[in-house]
C-alpha cells in the first residue's frame, strides 16, 4: 500500500512538474484572427460603386450598385473588373481623373440627375468620391465609356 501511495504521488509529482516545464516553454499564442487582406502582401483595393438617381449622393436612389476588388486579383460583382481595375490603377485611384474632358457626346439640357459613388478602400486609403451628372446621357459622355462605370 505504502509503494502504491508512493508511486501514485511520484506520478503526480513528474506530471506536475512536466506540465510546468512545457508551461515555460509553451510557444506564443497565435495572433487573433484578423479581417481578411490584413496579411497581404498588398494593400487591400475593395469599392462599392453605384449609380443614383438624385442630386446628391446622400439622397439619391441608388439604382445599381456593384463590388470591385482589384487586389490581389480582379474580382467581384462588377461586370468588367479587370478592365476597371485596370483604368483605376492608369490614374492611380482619382476618380476625377476618369472624366474625359470635354464630352465628345451630344445631350440634351434635360435635367434628371443622375449620381456616381465610389466607397471603400483603394491601396489600403479609404475612398470616399461623388459626382453628379446633368443626366445619364451626360454621365456617360463625361466617362469616356470607361469600364469603371459600366455596369
Amino acid at each position: 500500500m505504502r509503494y502504491i501511495r508512493s508511486t501514485i504521488a511520484t506520478t503526480a509529482a513528474l506530471l506536475l512538474s512536466g506540465a510546468a516545464l512545457s508551461t515555460a516553454h509553451a510557444a506564443p499564442a497565435a495572433p487573433t484572427a484578423q479581417p481578411a487582406g490584413t496579411n497581404s502582401l498588398y494593400a487591400p483595393s475593395a469599392l462599392v460603386l453605384s449609380i443614383g438617381k438624385g442630386e446628391e449622393a446622400a439622397t439619391a436612389t441608388v439604382e445599381r450598385a456593384v463590388t470591385l476588388t482589384c487586389t490581389p486579383r480582379a474580382d467581384g460583382s462588377h461586370p468588367a473588373p479587370v478592365a476597371a481595375c485596370r483604368e483605376l490603377r492608369a490614374v492611380d485611384g482619382e476618380f476625377s481623373a476618369l472624366k474625359s474632358s470635354p464630352s465628345h457626346t451630344m445631350c440634351t439640357r434635360q435635367w434628371d440627375p443622375v449620381v456616381v459613388t465610389a466607397t471603400g478602400v483603394w491601396q489600403g486609403q479609404h475612398v470616399s468620391w461623388s459626382e453628379t451628372y446633368g443626366n445619364r446621357c451626360e454621365m456617360e459622355g463625361s466617362l469616356a465609356e470607361g469600364a469603371v462605370f459600366s455596369f
